[in-house]
């Protein structure tokens, strides 16, 4: 496994590509959900991209960004919302 994310500074748009992840079988795309600055990077998935299977939500976070606009971390959902969703 391999993940790919962009360096502190560079600038991400919202639904455009910023980084991937890459398998065995597939690489999957990821997404930005708002535009901003990255601010912070997990370094520790470049040692340890077993993160996001092993420990999504406490080991595997990505990017820290700064938005460009405050207003669109209203759009973003809930991590419930994101379950409720999710289990559809």
């Amino acid at each position: 496994m391999f993940v790919e994310l962009p360096q502190v500074g560079d600038e991400i748009k919202t639904d455009d590509p910023f980084g991937s992840v890459e398998s065995v079988k597939t690489v999957s795309e990821l997404y930005a959900p708002i535009s901003g600055t990255v601010v912070e990077v997990n370094a520790d998935l470049e040692d340890s991209p077993e993160f996001v299977n092993e420990s999504p939500y406490e080991k595997a976070w990505m990017i820290v960004v700064e938005p460009a606009d405050a207003s669109e971390v209203d759009k973003l959902m809930t991590a419930e919302q994101y379950e409720e969703m999710t289990a559809e």
